[in-house]
This record gives structure tokens, C-alpha cells and sequence, in this order.
């Protein structure tokens, strides 16, 4: 069984990937948005916060990681893409205004 779980620790994709899900659920994103930066900004202080660590990382990349990466890109872009769609169903939702057509009815006589 040790055997098994060292086997699957040396997955270089899930440890990159784990490091940079662990850094950037630490990093407080919320407080650089508070003052005023864009996320591009944002994305740009993360990188140079954990310059080191990524440098180590991409000294032990290989194609498959580069795949892996790829991939991860894209699944953040759909999320985007969904982000952005329910954000839009929001604000529509709440322009439409409902009219009670029964109410303004004349009954003739």
C-alpha cells in the first residue's frame, strides 16, 4: 500500500497543480480588488509574490505538464464563460418588470 500512495505522489502535475491551488486559495485577492486593481493586476502581484515557487516548478515541466496546464486554462476560461452568462441572466432578471394585465382590465357593461 506505501508503495502505492508514493507512486501517486510523484504525479509532477497534481503536485504543481495542488502548490498553486493551495497558493492561490491563500492569497488574498479580495484586498487588492478592495483597493482599486483590476484582476490583471491581481494576476500579476500573485506571480511575482510566488516568482520562486513557480520558477521551480516550471524548471521541472515537461510536456505533459504543459498539456495539463493547457487544459486547466481552458476549464478556467469555460468558468468564465458561465460567470459571465449567469451574471448577465442576473441583470436581465432584474429589469423585467411584470405587468398584471387582469388589474388594468376594464370589464365593459
Amino acid at each position: 500500500m506505501k508503495k502505492i500512495v508514493k507512486e501517486e505522489n510523484k504525479n509532477t502535475s497534481e503536485l504543481w497543480f495542488n502548490w498553486l491551488t493551495r497558493k492561490l486559495n491563500s492569497y488574498e485577492a479580495f484586498k487588492d480588488f478592495a483597493s482599486g486593481q483590476n484582476p490583471e493586476e491581481v494576476a500579476e502581484n500573485f506571480v511575482a509574490i510566488n516568482s520562486l515557487g513557480i520558477s521551480d516548478i516550471f524548471d521541472k515541466f515537461d510536456e505533459e505538464d504543459k498539456d495539463t496546464l493547457d487544459q486547466f486554462q481552458k476549464l478556467s476560461e469555460c468558468e468564465w464563460h458561465v460567470f459571465r452568462i449567469l451574471k448577465k441572466q442576473l441583470e436581465f432578471k432584474n429589469k423585467v418588470t411584470f405587468v398584471d394585465f387582469k388589474k388594468n382590465k376594464k370589464i365593459k357593461k
